[in-house]
């Protein structure tokens, strides 16, 4: 959990607490009123437990504050669009994530994107893709829906031949070296990277391997400077708040600069290549 959840969360049992203390009840007696255990009301005063919609109705009625649910009920649903948990993002397979991408770039004029270990969906083959989805498929046991799921990060691609968008990837080594199908499969996609670094208004950068290390970083994308997206083990966390955006724009400036570009990339790319061609399987 990132700190902008963790201070909406706080912003939100803040609210909660006002409310309670300007009925002039204590935590233990709003918890008799609701049939909760005594410890409830503290934890989401400061923030430890994320109150459902129904705790929300309790709570205002209790407090006598009915006319605040609205608003409380807005702002708890903002935060739950934040930190959106796969099995529900995926709860229909994945067309329907890509849908939702292709509505967000066209939406975005500077799309950076970082990536440690796998290449990222607007610049994969659709057999890449394939293997991709169909990993997230097995481990988030969601619906498969797979050729529907590439059909769309296929479409996707087409905002990179659109003017007035420009896209700065920056992808460590080890995101050449990871192997999604087969090695004829990864040559493919190599050779995909080599084409891009030819394309207008497109910047590819790879961090090598024995770069100097300066921030730990999973996977995320910056859309202008409006938000990020973050990809976690459990759910996909969208970032807003300034502050946070900033640091994430100063994190991949940081991996940017650490990143070649051009023919040392091709370099690094077309070695991975010759290395996987160079295996019998391939």
């Amino acid at each position: 959990m990132t700190s902008s959840l963790d201070q909406a969360k706080e912003a939100l049992g803040a609210r909660l607490r006002e409310l309670r203390q300007d009925a002039g009840l204590t935590g233990t007696e709003l918890a008799r009123r609701a049939g909760w255990h005594q410890t409830k009301v503290s934890k989401v005063e400061y923030g430890k437990t994320r109150p459902t919609d129904a705790d929300i109705r309790l709570w205002c009625a209790a407090v006598g504050a009915e006319d605040q649910i609205p608003d409380l009920t807005a702002t708890l649903r903002g935060i739950e669009a934040a930190w959106i948990e796969w099995r529900r993002l995926l709860g229909t397979g994945t067309k329907r994530r890509q849908q939702a991408s292709i509505r967000l770039e066209a939406e975005t004029e500077v799309l950076r994107v970082y990536h440690p270990f796998l290449i990222p969906g607007l610049l994969q083959t659709a057999e890449y893709a394939e293997g991709v989805l169909r990993s997230v498929v097995e481990f988030q046991q969601v619906p498969d829906d797979i050729d529907a799921g590439v059909a769309k990060r296929m479409e996707r691609q087409q905002i990179l031949y659109r003017r007035k968008h420009r896209f700065h990837f920056v992808l460590a080594e080890q995101a050449l070296r990871t192997t999604v199908g087969t090695d004829r499969t990864m040559i493919g996609q190599l050779d995909r990277l080599l084409a891009v670094i030819g394309m207008p208004r497109v910047v590819l950068g790879i961090v090598p391997a024995d770069a100097m290390y300066q921030v730990s970083m999973t996977n995320f994308a910056l859309f202008d400077r409006s938000r990020v997206m973050v990809e976690t083990v459990t759910a996909e966390l969208t970032v807003t708040q300034p502050r946070e955006i900033a640091q994430y724009g100063r994190a991949f400036d940081l991996l940017a600069a650490r990143s070649v570009t051009g023919p040392a990339a091709r370099a690094l790319i077309g070695a991975e290549i010759d290395r996987r061609r160079a295996r019998p399987e391939a």
